[in-house]
């Protein structure tokens, strides 16, 4: 099934992709409070057409679309964060809760946009740390299919998001004290 993910005019491929991305989008606002404004098939097409304008819906296999779908929908949330941040005169962002999606930082929520920021600051430091964290996070991976997306090993995987895990969490507590 690898190759099939390079026929994109298979429309079996195409349902495969939105079923992929939605998947995504739903585990990412599972976590969201009750009447979050962006709901899952906004997401679904805001990074889809992301998606598209970026790759023209060309992918090498699954890992491939899931890491660019996670980018995908990270910058989705964080622009809608953004738009609501302004909307609101300086008001904070919603926060996103983490606990449920594996990272464990120190507070049961972080704003979107501050994670954004750690992990720009991250993938300064650390490409691969900062990636694996995108792919854990946002794309819902697991170490294993994060291990074989970034072209590592398991090993080096959980290694990573153990230091990115424990970086974020410093830098996130130390925003918000």
């Amino acid at each position: 099934m690898e190759s099939a993910w390079k026929n994109v005019d298979d429309p079996e491929l195409l349902d495969a992709l939105y079923a992929e991305l939605k998947s995504i989008a739903r585990a990412q606002l599972r976590g969201e409070r009750p009447g979050h404004t962006l709901q899952t098939t906004a997401l679904v097409h805001e990074a889809y057409l992301k998606l598209a304008r970026t790759r023209r819906y060309r992918w090498g296999s699954r890992a491939e679309f899931v890491a660019m779908a996670s980018r995908a929908v990270r910058q989705v949330l964080v622009d809608h964060a953004r738009r609501k941040k302004r909307v609101r005169r300086g008001g904070g962002a919603d926060p996103v809760p983490l606990d449920g999606r594996e990272i464990a930082l120190s507070a049961p929520s972080v704003d979107v946009l501050d994670l954004d920021e750690a992990l720009t600051e991250l993938a300064r430091l650390n490409e691969r740390q900062a990636r694996i964290v995108e792919l854990r996070f946002f794309g819902g991976l697991t170490a294993a299919e994060a291990a074989a997306a970034t072209g590592v090993s398991v090993r080096t995987a959980d290694s990573d998001w153990e230091m990115a895990r424990w970086w974020l969490r410093r830098r996130l507590k130390s925003a918000s004290a």
